[in-house]
């Protein structure tokens, strides 16, 4: 019987002797400041890193003037780490703005731990899980302005040909944006951001627009639609292009979705838990589900991590995890291209060269 994947890692022994902050940030081309947190677990003259995507600047500043607070377990297996960190308010008493934030911070610290714990027993996290990673296709993501301009798009496409995309709907679309995007042949998941709350929620959901993209973007996932009765009859023609990826933070969540699903968006800090990511990706490929990655703009070494584990688990899909180099602006001339073959490290769960 094959082994469970979390089995093969789980009881990796570990030492802790402490751990650190660090800071990073990016103006972003959109006008808004992206803040991270890297983890940095030491423990005998090694290092794990791990980053906290959390999105609201005043979060990790807060977690970042704190400093290592928690003391940590010294000596443990991987699993036992896990484990020692449920005593931890990793939030300090404050409520998160975003509840899943509390996921992204417990990921911080779990693939920090990962990260370490390979290290020590001197394994990569291929060589643990037996597991031969492939050729990453990536995806570029980006939204457009109010009007509708496509220029993002054809900047990208000037530089790299063949680049593919994600874009993120608009409720001010008109059929012409459409059918531009549609005419570039090159968009691959439309995010309709239906499932967003709170700060993030996303832009209204129109019925008749979404079946618009849904008939001339052929072929393109359709990713977190609002749900409602209209949005749902607008939609039933294409069920089976469905995505959803704000709402999935367990097992039980993708298993809840409706039984024709032939598709999820795995973020790996959503989950955040190694144990409970580890099972969904069981999970998806018992049932034949595809998985694509999603990006969520780390600043360091999250992005790296999350370009091996769709190398790992589904490295053919449209996977929101271009290398960060697309982030910069103006745009570099030596943008990497699709597929990547990513250089891993011979032990820990990174690349190299590692962020």
């Amino acid at each position: 019987m094959t082994k469970p994947l979390f089995d093969r890692i789980a009881e990796l022994e570990m030492q802790v002797d402490g751990y650190q902050l660090e800071s990073r940030e990016l103006d972003t081309e959109g006008g808004w400041v992206r803040k991270s947190t890297l983890v940095r677990l030491q423990g005998g003259g090694l290092e794990g890193v791990g980053e906290d995507v959390t999105y609201q600047v005043e979060d990790q500043e807060w977690f970042q003037q704190q400093g290592p607070k928690f003391a940590l377990p010294k000596r443990a297996s991987l699993s036992g780490f896990s484990r020692g960190l449920d005593p931890f308010d990793l939030f300090s008493g404050r409520a998160p703005a975003d509840p899943a934030a509390r996921l992204y911070r417990r990921w911080a610290f779990e693939s920090a731990a990962l990260d370490l714990a390979l290290q020590q027993n001197g394994l990569s996290l291929a060589k643990a899980l037996d597991l031969e990673p492939g050729k990453l296709r990536f995806v570029a993501s980006l939204g457009l302005d109010p009007a509708g301009d496509l220029a993002p798009i054809h900047l990208r496409l000037e530089h790299n040909p063949d680049l593919e995309f994600k874009v993120d709907f608009a409720a001010d679309w008109t059929a012409d944006t459409v059918r531009q995007l549609a005419a570039t042949g090159r968009v691959r998941t439309v995010d309709l951001k239906g499932q967003y709350r709170g700060a993030f929620r996303g832009p209204a959901a129109v019925p008749a627009l979404y079946r618009l993209v849904a008939e001339t973007i052929e072929d393109c996932w359709l990713e977190d639609p609002d749900w409602s009765p209209t949005s749902r009859e607008a939609l039933a023609p294409f069920q089976d292009r469905i995505t959803w990826d704000a709402v999935l933070h367990s097992l039980a969540d993708i298993d809840q979705r409706p039984n024709w699903q032939q598709c999820v968006n795995i973020k790996p800090s959503r989950f955040g838990y190694l144990s409970e990511l580890f099972r969904v990706y069981e999970y998806c490929q018992r049932r034949g589900l595809m998985m694509y990655s999603g990006g969520q703009f780390e600043l360091g070494p999250g992005r790296d991590q999350i370009q091996y584990l769709a190398a790992l688990f589904h490295p053919d899909s449209p996977n929101d995890c271009a290398p960060r180099i697309y982030n910069r602006s103006p745009l570099p001339e030596d943008l990497s291209s699709s597929p990547l073959n990513l250089s891993l490290s011979p032990t820990g769960f990174r690349l190299t060269p590692c962020s």
